[in-house]
């Protein structure tokens, strides 16, 4: 059985602010141990292949912003993959179908299409349950995994299943909380776990049956791909005129009682999909007390709390159920009974168009990143560190000029027709409006400290020139 995992990268993760941001979403996160969530999906999926499964390297749909993010994760785990780059976010059934007609050119293979942001406990029961659904998609149906519930939630879709054949009779959208009640008590009725199983064929077949506008504007975008090494992007403005839907609503939810058989497999795995603080709270290891800490946590008479401390100590004193997140720029404390609010407060900040609904303090970019360290009226200073052999592109800026001082590495600076080689404690001065880049010539890091000086010093203040990175 040739299977195609498909991970869905996309999304923003806002009810995890302020760790979580559009720039660096959720899923590109390490919440517990050295692994993100991107990567241990990837892990997931790679030990699918048996004696009967063979297992193709991963497809990662994702969007344009975090290609070089995905990519790098996927090479510190030593995983090859394609990436599905997104110009503009179509929400997954036009994620799944892009996936679908790449996977075409091998053949028709099994996908195994999995969101990238979910926690799984125990890999073994993984990969039971996965392998069964992946045997039951070989005949021709579409598999979901389904969670058994252990409590009301009120959050999730749900499955009702016939326990003698796993067929799927109907899906549940989020219930009230007296239905939820009810769901629990039966047993025919499951979370949904937004994983699915399909051939590529039959899933290409049930997105023109029930949503033939998607599947054609889909195929069109498609049509007129282009692809940069693992880099492959269907037309930009074919995609933007996509209907946004998600595969729920534009099909799962259509497939029983038609002529393709739908079937559900348990899962029992220690599933959870991380939606909320709460959420993490419950998947994190915690002290006799029920706090979850992270980081430098110092706490007093405070329990079951969520502490998460990234840059400094924080402490709790005679306080109970909370959820605190502090960054390098921002601070979260919230009732844990809340944690789902939490979106509404990066609500607010895009609606007062502030960086910290989209980037942290420290961003990363392809060639390593930068931090900004300070900023006042009129300056900006930054640390920034770039990786042996990248450089940053060819450009200018008009309404600032810049100080280098090289703290560690070797640096190669380009400033108009000049290009000198600065190290340790040497320094330069890049006039406003000057054509200019930043090199790493070395085998090793490069540090250096920029000063911005000026009367705007937005990120949008770039004029490039070239870059290799294709930006």
């Amino acid at each position: 059985m040739n299977v195609l995992p498909v991970i869905i990268a996309g999304g923003s993760g806002t009810r995890l602010w302020p760790l979580s941001r559009s720039g660096f979403p959720k899923q590109f996160l390490a919440l517990s141990g050295n692994e993100t969530l991107f990567q241990k999906a990837c892990l997931r999926c790679a030990s699918l292949a048996g004696d009967q499964i063979a297992n193709q390297p991963p497809v990662i749909v994702t969007n344009e912003e975090h290609r070089f993010l995905a990519a790098e994760q996927l090479r510190e785990i030593k995983i090859n993959g394609t990436l599905l780059l997104e110009p503009v976010g179509r929400n997954t059934a036009p994620a799944m179908t892009l996936a679908a007609l790449h996977a075409q050119a091998s053949g028709d293979p099994i996908l195994f299409v999995t969101p990238a942001d979910q926690t799984i406990q125990d890999d073994l029961a993984f990969q039971q349950a996965a392998t069964k659904a992946i045997k039951l998609a070989n005949d021709g149906a579409l598999v979901v995994l389904g969670i058994t519930p252990d409590s009301a939630h009120t959050g999730y879709g749900y499955i009702k299943a016939n326990l003698d054949d796993a067929t799927v009779e109907q899906f549940v959208e989020k219930p009230d909380e007296p239905t939820a009640q009810q769901y629990l008590s039966d047993d025919s009725y499951f979370w949904n776990a937004g994983m699915f199983v399909v051939k590529a064929s039959v899933w290409l077949n049930a997105i023109e049956t029930f949503r033939d506008d998607i599947a054609k504007a889909t195929n069109k975008a498609w049509a007129d791909h282009s692809a940069d090494g693992y880099f492959v992007r269907p037309n930009k403005a074919l995609f933007e005129q996509i209907p946004a839907e998600s595969v729920d609503y534009a099909v799962i939810e259509k497939f029983p009682g038609s002529d393709t058989p739908i079937k559900m497999v348990s899962l029992d795995a220690g599933w959870n999909d991380l939606g909320s603080w709460d959420a993490v709270w419950h998947t994190t290891p915690t002290n006799s007390d029920g706090n979850a800490l992270q980081g430098d946590v110092l706490c007093v008479d405070s329990t079951d709390s969520y502490v998460n401390a990234s840059s400094r100590m924080v402490s709790l004193v005679g306080i109970d159920n909370v959820i605190v997140v502090e960054t390098a720029d921002a601070v979260l404390v919230a009732d844990k009974a809340r944690s789902q609010d939490v979106k509404k407060v990066v609500e607010q900040l895009k609606a007062q168009r502030r960086e910290e609904s989209d980037l942290h303090r420290k961003v990363c970019r392809p060639w390593g990143w930068y931090d900004s360290i300070d900023e006042g009226d009129r300056f900006k200073v930054k640390r920034i560190q770039v990786a042996p052999g990248a450089s940053l592109s060819l450009q200018k800026h008009y309404q600032r000029a810049e100080h280098w001082i090289v703290v560690k590495g070797t640096a190669e600076v380009t400033c108009g027709d000049q290009v000198i080689t600065l190290t340790e404690n040497q320094s330069t001065y890049i006039p406003l409006g000057e054509v200019h880049r930043l090199a790493n010539p070395g085998k090793t890091l490069l540090e250096i400290i920029e000063v911005q000086s000026g009367s705007y010093l937005g990120e949008d203040d770039i004029v490039r020139f070239e870059d290799k990175y294709g930006r």
